[in-house]
């Protein structure tokens, strides 16, 4: 299936009426706003958060690194990305990088990693310098931004050392089937789940002595917390019911907060799964999984049990609630897993070598992660939301971005591979600058396609440092390899 990317809509009517159409496919409205008004405008409104004023409504995305060092230490490639970052001008980086929490929970061999508590206290200046040195080179107060640090464990989908080696916290038949782990692969046992909490604590404790101003404990993307939440077939007291399957992430977070007081927690959050999809092997739109085997489902977080093809956000609404009543100070939602479903989570023009051209225009994934993101914020005003999902809208995302904030249906606006590509796009928003075209994300997936093939990750198409290199040079080959070895359906 071909459908027509937001670069090519050439009017904003054109574009406007096409995003019309597909919201009121799913019985929404969502229209774009036409006028961008930079410092006018809800991007610059100032958002009270933990006694700081944040000066804009942007925030940048935490990047899942492929270009660290073996021993988990930041390369001159991670300390770059994180000088964009603070150079683009957002108010706050949510969590800048997935940091593994222990060495076995990293999800390549080349993710950072706290494996040695000295390196770690250090790498981590270094990674606050960074960010400050990106900000004065924007002509920005070093010091202004709200900076997080991302603490993962990958869970079922580890790759400590380039091979999966699982760790898993419940058995489902369905997800066994999708990640190919055995039925008789050993579960995470409660007590490692408590040691676990401690490695979380540590590494909130050393991201605080470093001057970050909050940790965000993940819980999406099919890892290891947000695997606990969908638990329902684990025994004990870290399964079952809801209370069982969110006691991890809530104690882990309370944990926290005893050890580091002043330290902002926030939790970007999976707000619905949706069932697997597969490669289809004569190269047309992704297929999915037969549920009918499987049902009703014995494992599922924001999933109709029954009809696994949709969501179901009660309990994605009632664990945001319980957050905020806990002091969690920042919700970042998202959808589905880049693992099992990457069309709704990644939305992308053209799909990863190995992965399946999208089975629905992209963007109406888009518009699925905004209508998710305004039930969260619904059901708990309280909470200071951010959304994601806007990077495939390209130029037209400021014009969706800023109704939803004057709306009030989102409080800031996530940027996730944009960065990669024009970290300075949310600058010359708030400036009222030209947007420079040639910059934006054209969602290639290339920054997903080098690291598949073992390669750094970073925007080969645009950014010509990447473009260039041997691993540049070595992705083109391998991207060309593929195509001519497996044609993909007109």
């Amino acid at each position: 299936m071909k459908f027509r990317s937001p670069g090519q809509h050439k009017t904003f009517a054109d574009m406007d009426q096409h995003v019309q159409e597909l919201a009121g496919s799913l019985g929404e409205g969502i229209q774009l706003e036409k006028a961008l008004e930079g410092t006018a405008g809800p991007f610059a409104a100032p958002l009270s958060l933990q006694g700081r004023t944040l000066s804009n409504r942007f925030a940048m995305h935490p990047m899942e690194g492929w270009d660290g060092t073996a021993d988990g230490r930041p390369s001159e490639l991670t300390l770059r990305r994180w000088k964009a970052f603070g150079r683009s001008g957002a108010a706050m980086i949510w969590g800048g990088e997935a940091f593994a929490v222990t060495p076995e929970g990293r999800a390549n061999p080349r993710q950072l990693a706290l494996v040695n508590e000295e390196n770690t206290k250090e790498d981590l200046a270094l990674l606050m310098d960074a960010i400050r040195a990106g900000r004065v080179e924007s002509g920005l107060a070093p010091r202004d931004a709200f900076v997080g640090l991302q603490m993962t464990h990958s869970g079922r989908h580890a790759r400590p050392h380039g091979t999966p080696q699982p760790i898993i916290a419940a058995h489902a038949t369905w997800l066994d089937e999708h990640t190919k782990v055995s039925a008789d692969h050993p579960l995470i046992g409660d007590d490692e789940l408590e040691d676990l909490t401690r490695s979380y604590v540590r590494l909130a404790q050393l991201a605080q002595q470093a001057g970050f101003d909050f940790v965000d404990v993940k819980a999406c993307h099919g890892y290891l917390i947000h695997e606990l939440l969908g638990a329902r077939s684990r025994p004990g007291p870290y399964g079952g019911d809801y209370a069982g399957r969110t006691r991890f992430l809530l104690e882990t977070i309370t944990a926290i907060q005893n050890a580091c007081p002043g330290l902002g927690v926030g939790v970007r959050l999976c707000a619905g799964d949706v069932f697997p999809h597969r490669v289809d092997p004569d190269g047309g739109p992704g297929i999915p999984l037969d549920a009918t085997p499987h049902l009703p489902l014995k494992h599922g977080w924001g999933m109709d049990l029954q009809r696994p093809s949709q969501t179901d956000s009660a309990e994605p609404e009632q664990l945001t609630r319980d957050l905020v009543d806990r002091g969690v100070c920042l919700i970042n939602v998202t959808l589905g897993s880049p693992y099992s479903c990457p069309h709704l989570q990644r939305p992308a023009r053209n799909p990863p070598i190995d992965g399946y051209p999208p089975p629905e225009d992209p963007l109406l994934s888009v518009l699925r992660q905004v209508l998710m993101t305004r039930r969260i914020k619904a059901a708990c005003p309280g909470a200071i939301v951010v959304g994601t999902g806007y990077t495939y809208l390209q130029e037209w995302f400021p014009h969706l971005a800023q109704a939803e904030l004057r709306r009030g249906t989102v409080d800031l606006v996530g940027l996730g591979r944009m960065v990669l590509s024009y970290p300075e796009f949310p600058m010359d928003l708030l400036l009222g600058r030209n947007i420079q075209q040639t910059r934006i994300c054209r969602t290639f997936s290339d920054c997903t396609n080098g690291p598949r093939q073992g390669l750094v990750s970073g925007c080969f198409p645009l950014d010509s440092h990447y473009r260039q290199s041997k691993d540049g040079e070595r992705l083109r080959l391998l991207k060309a390899e593929r195509a001519a070895d497996h044609p993909r359906k007109p």
